[in-house]
């Protein structure tokens, strides 16, 4: 399936440092609730994650991610995710995060 370059330029995916991380007993799949700043811009939005198995919620804290920030919000439980923080399937299918390569400013959009 092909898409229009407009359809693309459509989702907002922006880098954020995570600010605060805990788990998330209440989620049907083992989860982490993300705390991400997106700079002044956007601010801060929560997300869950499903990454238990690669990371520890300490280990999250200063982490630049990537998210889609436009996305409607989703009821998880009994959490609302704001974003959707980016991640691929490493071989056994658990999730490994987005990030920048380098540091960059928090909010700074995918190009």
């Amino acid at each position: 399936m092909t898409i229009e370059f407009d359809a693309f330029l459509a989702v907002d995916i922006r880098a954020g440092t995570v600010i605060a991380a805990e788990p998330y007993p209440g989620a049907h799949k083992p989860a982490i609730k993300l705390s991400i700043d997106f700079g002044p811009e956007i601010g801060v939005r929560k997300s869950s994650a499903q990454i238990t198995v690669h990371y520890r919620p300490e280990e999250l804290v200063g982490r630049q991610v990537m998210a889609v920030v436009n996305f409607k919000p989703k009821q998880i439980g009994r959490f609302i995710s704001e974003v959707l923080v980016l991640g691929v399937s490493d071989g056994a299918g658990a999730i490994v995060l987005l990030a920048p390569e380098r540091p960059v400013p928090d909010g700074g959009r995918m190009h």
